[in-house]
């Protein structure tokens, strides 16, 4: 049967892509590791020391399901080719629709692993901070920015990742100023780095009676959350602390009753906010945390262009600029400015489906690396 032959060549050409996920994960060495940890849980005293146990347990279970889901993968491919050939055997075209199921779910799987062995940065595997502020445009640009909001939360949930509110300022009358969120999960920064920049949107206006045609533009930044101590020395002088309540209708972001706290670093005019918790020591601990993360990255992007300077490199490091716009008029159009992706579905990319525009971003890292 053609088919057959069709689904033997799709299958072949993942022969060698498969072996170099593989080797990429370094597969060896983590099932020797995986024995390591576990015979170091069965040691006396191990649950003891909570802190220590708890990172071995966070290590081991990462690891055990890196290795499984390669070594499902690897079966699945199996399973596939042994179909395939009891079906010529057998030469049963009923099987045909099957086969092309398994191959799809096969397909879409190995992507979504070769997708994650691209995220191999400094901070990739860390949580996210990611704040989203309204730009100029009023109004639009409050709800533009709530729909930003909607859609890492749409996309967040679609990958099993959790979303924690920091802090957030409702506009005027409706939608959102700015909001800080954190952002849960394997990996999470490694795929949400790439929404970093201002994100524009054409549509026609819901808030103007004449319904002219209206830009709103948002501001997304994204900041690794580091849990391990940061070398970033912090003078007492260089602060302003200032502590307030948490306003505004904002029922369904957070506690209102919180105890806000705005921190701004004076030599460079960063400024971070926390009002998360009841806890007012919990959120300047927190926004402790992100002035830190923020001042370190800095310091990182500083050295970067000193050497790149030293290289005769021109690279453009403007994070300000424009990185994808979405179009809801005259046409129907989501293009992203760095990797040239694109799609006309719309309404989709907003229910969250980013997978397309994150991917193609890692993917162009990656070749840029």
């Amino acid at each position: 049967m053609v088919e057959l032959d069709q689904f033997k060549a799709i299958l072949n050409s993942y022969a060698k892509p498969l072996v170099e996920v593989r080797d990429s994960l370094d597969l060896v060495n983590k099932e020797k590791r995986i024995e390591e940890l576990e015979r170091k849980i069965e040691e006396p005293g191990f649950w003891d020391k909570t802190e220590l146990s708890q990172r071995i347990m966070k290590e081991l279970r990462k690891m055990q399901d890196c290795v499984k889901e390669v070594r499902d993968l690897e079966s699945s491919y199996e399973d596939i080719n042994a179909l395939i050939e009891l079906t010529e055997e057998e030469e049963d075209r009923e099987m045909i629709k099957e086969i092309q199921r398994e191959i799809a779910k096969f397909e879409k799987e190995f992507e979504d692993l070769r997708i994650r062995t691209l995220l191999s940065g400094e901070y990739d595997s860390c949580n996210a901070i990611v704040t989203l502020h309204a730009g100029a445009g009023g109004t639009d640009s409050c709800d533009w920015a709530n729909m930003l909001y909607r859609m890492y939360t749409r996309y967040a949930q679609s990958k099993g990742f959790q979303i924690t509110v920091l802090d957030y300022q409702d506009g005027d009358i409706t939608g959102l100023k700015g909001i800080t969120f954190e952002v849960t999960g394997d990996n999470a920064y490694g795929y949400f780095q790439s929404e970093k920049g201002v994100h524009r949107l054409v549509r026609i206006s819901p808030f103007n009676s004449a319904g002219k045609r209206q830009t709103s533009f948002a501001s997304c930044d994204v900041i690794p959350d580091i849990e391990d101590d940061i070398d970033i020395e912090l003078n007492d002088d260089d602060l302003r602390i200032d502590t307030y309540r948490s306003s505004g209708a904002g029922g369904q972001h957070i506690n209102k009753t919180s105890s806000a706290v705005r921190i701004t670093h004076l030599p460079t005019g960063i400024v971070v906010q926390c009002q998360n918790e009841r806890s007012q020591l919990f959120n300047k601990d927190k926004a402790m945390q992100m002035l830190k993360a923020k001042l370190y990255l800095l310091k990182k992007q500083e050295q970067e262009e000193k050497v790149s300077g030293i290289r005769g490199e021109v690279q453009d490091i403007n994070f300000g600029s424009q990185i994808r716009s979405y179009i809801l008029h005259p046409y129907n159009l989501v293009k992203d400015h760095r990797t040239g992706e694109e799609t006309g579905n719309v309404s989709a990319v907003l229910d969250g489906e980013l997978d397309p525009f994150i991917n193609a971003y890692l993917k162009q890292r990656s070749n840029n690396g």
